[in-house]
C-alpha cells in the first residue's frame, strides 16, 4: 500500500503517536493535527485520502467538522472516532455519510481494517470475485458437457447469470469476456438440447418444464384465494437477469416467498407466449377453440388484443368464476398513473392481473433505434436501463400500495429477449412473417445450422398458414436478413435486443411470489 495520505484529528493527537507509527510502518502517510478548524485549514491545502476525526473536541466539535468536510469534500471517506455511545451522535454521523464509526479506546488493528474496508475494499473484493470466478468457470464448462435436463439448463442459467452479476461490479474486463464465451458456448448447446427436447414437451407422461400454457393453472391458481387479494404483474418482455437488477428494489416492500425459473414457448413472442398465459392453450388450440380471438403472423390487427376474454374463459374452464378478477395493459406512463390513482379500489378483487408493457417499447424502439442502441449497448446498460426506469415508474408505486394494502405479489414475463450480433441469411415469399427471431411461411430458404426448424407446426402446437408451412426459429444470438438490401439491413437491427427465437435468455424466464413485509 502506497501513496495513502491519511488526515488524523484529534486535541490528543500526541498520545496516538503508537497508532500513526505502526500505519507508517505499513506505508500509510499520516498528518497529525490537533483541531477541527487547523483540520479545515490543511484539507484547503492538501488532497487526503482519508480523515480519522475525533468527535469530542474543544472548540468545533467532531460533528460540526464533520459537517464543515462534507462542504469541502463531499466524496472524501471520514471516520468518526469517539469516547461516547450515545445514539444520537452515532444517527448524526450517520446521518452525514460517514464511512465508519469507531469507540474508543480503538487498537491499531481497527485502524486497519477501517482503511481496508473504505480504500482497498474494491480492490479486495475485484480479487476475490476474479479468484471465485475463475474456479467456477472450469465446474461451469464441466457442466455444459453434461447438463441434459430442463432443470439442469436452467440452474446452469441461473449460475452464469450470477456470475455476470458479480462481474459486472468489479469492471474486470478480461473476466467479462471469459463469460460472455462461456455463455455463448452455452447458448450454443442450449439450442442443440431444445432442438432435441422441445417436441417431447407436449407428449404425454414425459418430464416437461412448465411452460407458458400451463403456467397459470400450475403455478398461479394455487396462490389465489379469496381471503387474500393477488396482484399478478406480467412484465412484457423481462429477462431474467432484468428482474435480479431490480429485485432488490422490491424486497424493501415485500418478502420472497418462491422463485423459479419456468420456459417460454416457442416462438419467444408476444402474440404466442402471453396469450398463451392467459389462455392456458397453445397457439394451435387458441386458433380452434377461439377463432374470433387467435390471429396469426399474416393476419390484419393487433395480435393481443383479447387477453382479458383469454383470461375469462380460461377461470371459466378452471371453474374459478367465483373470484372477482379485473386485467389491465399499461403501454404508456399515462396509463400507469391513471392506475395508481385508482389502485385502493383494487383491494375488492380476489386477482388482479396488470399487463405492463414497458420493456417491450423499449427493446421495439425502433423509430429510436440509435438511442436505444446507444442507451443499451450491452446486457449491463440494458438492465441498468430497466432498473433506472422501474425505480421511477408507476409501477414501482403499485406495487408500493399493493403492499401498504396486503397483497400478494406474482411477478413474471412471457419471454426474454437477447442482443443479437450475426445475420443468417434467410429467403421467404412475400407471405413469409416479418419477425427478425423467427419465420413462418412457404418455401423457406435457411442456413441449417443456425436454425431450429419445425417442417410441421402442428407438432409444437402452431398453426400452419398453409398446407406447406414450416417454422425456422433463430439460435444463439442470430438474426435473420434477406439477401436483397442486405448490408443496410444488418448495419440496423445488429446489436438490438430481439425475441422469438433459441436461447437461455429468451426462454428461461422468471416467476416470483412474494408477500408483504
Amino acid at each position: 500500500m502506497n501513496n495513502i495520505n491519511i488526515l488524523w484529528v484529534d486535541d490528543e493527537i500526541d498520545l496516538l503517536k503508537p497508532h500513526i507509527l505502526f500505519l507508517e510502518k505499513k506505508n500509510y502517510k499520516v498528518t497529525p493535527c490537533n483541531s477541527g478548524s487547523e483540520a479545515l485549514d490543511i484539507l484547503d491545502e492538501k488532497n487526503f485520502d482519508i480523515v480519522f476525526l475525533d468527535e469530542n473536541m474543544p472548540g468545533l466539535s467532531g460533528l460540526e467538522t464533520l459537517n464543515e468536510i462534507k462542504e469541502k469534500r463531499d466524496n472524501l471517506p471520514v471516520v468518526m472516532i469517539t469516547k461516547s455511545e450515545e445514539e444520537y451522535i452515532m444517527e448524526e454521523a450517520i446521518g452525514n455519510k460517514i464511512a465508519d464509526y469507531l469507540i474508543k479506546p480503538v487498537n491499531p488493528n481497527q485502524i486497519l481494517l477501517s482503511l481496508k474496508k473504505n480504500l482497498d475494499h474494491s480492490r479486495l473484493i475485484s480479487e476475490k470475485t476474479t479468484s471465485n470466478y475463475q474456479q467456477e468457470f472450469r465446474k461451469i464448462a464441466m457442466e455444459l458437457s453434461m447438463v441434459n435436463t430442463h432443470e439442469e439448463w436452467a440452474t446452469l442459467y441461473q449460475k452464469l447469470i450470477y456470475w455476470e452479476l458479480q462481474l459486472e461490479s468489479i469492471e474486470d474486463i478480461g473476466m467479462f469476456e471469459i463469460l460472455e464465451s462461456q455463455k455463448n458456448e452455452a447458448n450454443t448447446q442450449f439450442g442443440k438440447f431444445i432442438d432435441k427436447n422441445y417436441v417431447s414437451w407436449f407428449e404425454a407422461n414425459t418430464d416437461a418444464p412448465t411452460l407458458s400454457h400451463n403456467l397459470f393453472k400450475e403455478k398461479i391458481v394455487p396462490e389465489l384465494s379469496s381471503e387474500q387479494p393477488t396482484l399478478l404483474v406480467v412484465i412484457d418482455n423481462l429477462r431474467y437477469d432484468q428482474w435480479k437488477a431490480f429485485e432488490p428494489i422490491v424486497i424493501n416492500y415485500y418478502k420472497k416467498e418462491k422463485e423459479f425459473p419456468f420456459y417460454s414457448i416457442l416462438p419467444t413472442a408476444t402474440q404466442y407466449a402471453r396469450n398463451a398465459i392467459f389462455s392456458g392453450l397453445m397457439p394451435s388450440d387458441m386458433e380452434k377453440l377461439h377463432p374470433n380471438y387467435w390471429k396469426n403472423d399474416t393476419d390484419e390487427g393487433g395480435k393481443n388484443l383479447h387477453e382479458a376474454e383469454f383470461l375469462e374463459a380460461q377461470m371459466k374452464r378452471l371453474r374459478l368464476t367465483h373470484l372477482k378478477h379485473e386485467y389491465y395493459k399499461i403501454t404508456s406512463l399515462k396509463g400507469g398513473k391513471k392506475l395508481v390513482d385508482n389502485f385502493k379500489s383494487l383491494k375488492e378483487n380476489d386477482l388482479t392481473v396488470i399487463v405492463y408493457n414497458f420493456v417491450d417499447m423499449l427493446s421495439h424502439s425502433k423509430t429510436e433505434m440509435d438511442v436505444v442502441k446507444e442507451l443499451a449497448s450491452n446486457d449491463k446498460a440494458y438492465r441498468s436501463l430497466t432498473q433506472s426506469w422501474f425505480k421511477n415508474s408507476p409501477l414501482l408505486e403499485m406495487i408500493q400500495q399493493a403492499q401498504q394494502l396486503g397483497f400478494k405479489l406474482i411477478l413474471t414475463t412471457d419471454h426474454g429477449t437477447i442482443n443479437v450480433k450475426n445475420p443468417s441469411k434467410v429467403i421467404g415469399d412475400r407471405d413469409t412473417s416479418l419477425n427478425l427471431r423467427y419465420k413462418t411461411g412457404r418455401s423457406l430458404t435457411y442456413e441449417e445450422k443456425d436454425v431450429l426448424v419445425a417442417k410441421d407446426p402442428k407438432s409444437i402446437h402452431l398453426p400452419s398458414l398453409s398446407m406447406s408451412s414450416s417454422f425456422i426459429f433463430a439460435k444463439n444470438d442470430l438474426f435473420f436478413a434477406y439477401p436483397n438490401n442486405y448490408n443496410h439491413y444488418v448495419s440496423y437491427f445488429r446489436n438490438t435486443y430481439q425475441h422469438g427465437g433459441v436461447s437461455l435468455e429468451e426462454m428461461i424466464i422468471p416467476f416470483v411470489v412474494l408477500n408483504p413485509k
